[in-house]
């Protein structure tokens, strides 16, 4: 499945219910790779390891406007349908379902998901409602492709934990599988959003890694108190000149809760802006 010829372009709901019909029928397992496009190396690593797993691979792409806010970047987030194109036959997906937002949010639509608290923290208080518009826009996407897993990256670490919390409270029957954080080779975690940054930017956003990085040694050297741990990522990213920082905490690693006490496999997240671009990252300790 590598030539551009062996990918179908699916746009209505109904045509992609009725491919992931005949893949149950026949006994076929199919995996999901949900993306907003503009796919980069990330992305390719979460749509190989579902042809690697699954007998049928569908990839979605479609920028979702609930995930969006007043004043981000729904109008200049990166559309390249052709290039998309291009990399999913390459790697061998069988199906890009490519859905209009009428198709997902028909005149009339109007019930949504409410992701509770786990949306309340991290990038919930910087980002109202986004949380709500991924778990109901993952949620219809589910309901229409019908899969047997669907492969998340850990790089939205946060988004990750909601729709696996989200399957559980609703009995799906979906694995999910994670993927862990693809990242260029000075450390800055793979995002369409990079493509924002100017030269001296890009410079600058390394440190965002070299933060986290700098974390997780100091807490191999014993150190297991949170306000000096999160004081080191503050002076990295602030010797790099990243001063507007939304948060860096620690949490736990399931339930998101705030620590005070580091141990080990706790989530150590982070979200930065520079300028108009936000970047967001993490590790586990």
């Amino acid at each position: 499945m590598d030539s551009a010829g062996a990918l179908s372009v699916l746009n209505c709901p109904s045509d992609m219910k009725r491919i992931s019909d005949a893949c149950k029928k026949a006994g076929k397992k199919l995996g999901f790779v949900p993306t907003m496009g503009g796919l980069h190396t990330g992305h390719i690593t979460l749509v190989e390891e579902s042809v690697r797993r699954a007998d049928v691979t569908v990839a979605s792409v479609f920028v979702n406007p609930t995930q969006f806010g007043p004043g981000e970047d729904f109008d200049r987030y990166e559309r390249d349908y052709e290039g998309d194109v291009e990399k999913l036959a390459h790697c061998g997906v069988n199906y890009l379902f490519y859905p209009g937002i009428s198709d997902i949010y028909p005149d009339g639509f109007q019930t949504t998901v409410s992701v509770g608290n786990l949306g309340d923290c991290l990038c919930g208080p910087f980002r109202p409602g986004h949380f709500d518009g991924v778990a109901t826009v993952v949620l219809k996407l589910f309901n229409i492709v019908r899969p047997d897993f669907a492969v998340f990256g850990r790089k939205d670490y946060q988004q990750l934990k909601i729709v696996q919390k989200m399957v559980r409270d609703f009995d799906m029957d979906i694995e999910i599988v994670e993927m862990p954080i693809i990242r260029e080779p000075d450390g800055l975690a793979m995002s369409s959003r990079n493509a924002y940054l100017s030269a001296e930017q890009r410079i600058r956003a390394a440190s965002v890694n070299k933060a986290l990085r700098e974390i997780g040694k100091k807490f191999k050297s014993g150190c297991d108190d949170c306000k000096i741990l999160l004081a080191e990522a503050d002076r990295v990213l602030r010797m790099a000149q990243i001063n507007d920082i939304d948060y860096i905490e620690v949490r736990d690693p399931e339930t998101l809760e705030l620590r005070h006490r580091a141990v080990e496999g706790d989530l150590v997240a982070l979200a930065v802006r520079l300028d108009d671009t936000r970047l967001i990252d993490n590790i586990v300790l």
